[in-house]
């Protein structure tokens, strides 16, 4: 690993750095009080190529690589991590997963406006009762010859209402298990198809989280994605660069928290001294910044060998499950140095706190990164 950057990955993440404190810090507290949906933001990351980032140009994509993409979701996260998830689901689940194993037909047809930033896609595979276990789909896709009938319920969905392209995981041939499992282009729109109720969360709140059911969702067989039984190594492949995505976001709850905490401490006086001449103050903040850099480094590296093209599973396992409990043990820390004013919603510090929690627990909870992680070093 190369541990300088260069002088584009410098302008891009700047760039994002911009954005964050321009676009997405006004408003953000109150987005996330009334889960708004940060819709004109979302459009402008699309205009700014942040939405396709690593999808090749031929596709419409700004064809960056994954350590640019870390910059950038670090950045974004820092300030409003219900924005950073849009963008992380349209890079590293939908766009990455059509580009990577989609049909050429496929790819002009939904991955190029996907790239553009034109319309935003969404990811479906839990359920339920099929979350972790993921070979436990109830959603059933029936070959019906030139299509398959598409019924059952998705949970948890980020994009749910906001996305026109889903990529949904389902259930053919149950006696295969996760060999008889298929991943299809679902089209807003399509008849049969609906969204749900929308979720009401502790964080992340501006992003818009929803069930979706399918009734009798008639799916043309050029939506598959692979060839038949292909749908559960097609999630497990993509969520493994998703883990990417969030360790990235989690790397950006947590740094954005300690830059709270570092500059409240230097201005709240107590004892005749600023707090951060108090050494309880300063050992959080270097156990902060010391835990924040070493999340930094296995992003980083998760990310190079992602564009090496070497296995990064491990990796991204490791680089998830390490900074997204950073981030949970950063952002309490960060609203104790602020004491009173951190329970406060104006000082940023409890919601970003709020926000940490969810990257504990999607794209596989702590549990599952372990399971990972101990798989590949036991193989």
């Amino acid at each position: 690993m190369y541990f300088q950057f260069t002088e584009e990955q410098e302008m891009i993440r700047q760039a994002a750095r911009d954005f964050a404190q321009t676009e997405l810090k006004p408003g953000v507290i109150e987005r996330d009080e009334h889960q708004t949906f940060p819709a004109e933001q979302v459009k402008m990351l699309g205009e700014l190529g942040f939405l396709g980032m690593m999808v090749s140009p031929d596709y419409g994509g700004a064809g960056m690589d994954a350590i640019s993409y870390v910059l950038v979701m670090e950045e974004l996260s820092k300030i409003d991590a219900s924005t950073s998830v849009v963008v992380s689901v349209n890079n590293s689940l939908v766009c990455y997963g059509l580009e990577k194993y989609g049909s050429e037909a496929q790819k002009q047809k939904y991955l190029v406006p996907l790239a553009k930033g034109e319309k935003i896609g969404a990811f479906c595979l839990s359920e339920p009762e099929a979350g972790s276990d993921a070979t436990s789909q109830r959603t059933t896709a029936i070959d019906m010859g030139d299509h398959y009938l598409l019924n059952g319920v998705k949970n948890w969905i980020t994009n749910g209402n906001s996305a026109s392209t889903y990529l949904v995981i389902a259930q053919t041939d149950a006696s295969k298990r996760h060999h008889g499992i298929n991943a299809l282009i679902v089209e807003r729109g399509m008849e049969g198809f609906t969204v749900g109720h929308k979720e009401n969360k502790l964080g992340i709140r501006g992003s818009d989280t929803h069930s979706l059911m399918f009734t009798d969702v008639k799916v043309p067989k050029e939506n598959r994605i692979g060839e038949d039984g292909f749908g559960f190594k097609f999630a497990m492949n993509t969520l493994d660069g998703g883990r990417i995505g969030i360790a990235s976001q989690a790397l950006g709850i947590a740094s954005g928290a300690y830059e709270l905490a570092m500059a409240y401490a230097k201005e709240r006086r107590a004892f005749g001294k600023t707090i951060a001449d108090l050494q309880a103050t300063q050992f959080k903040l270097a156990d902060m910044a010391t835990e924040i850099e070493a999340a930094r480094l296995l992003c980083l590296k998760a990310a190079w060998l992602k564009d090496k093209g070497l296995p990064y599973a491990q990796a991204s396992s490791m680089a998830k499950l390490y900074a997204s409990e950073v981030a949970m043990r950063t952002t309490v820390e960060a609203v104790q140095i602020h004491g009173g004013y951190g329970f406060v919603k104006e000082y940023h510090v409890e919601r970003l706190m709020r926000d940490a929690k969810i990257t504990q627990i999607y794209e596989g909870t702590s549990e599952i990164q372990r399971i990972v992680i101990s798989r590949e070093v036991l193989r």
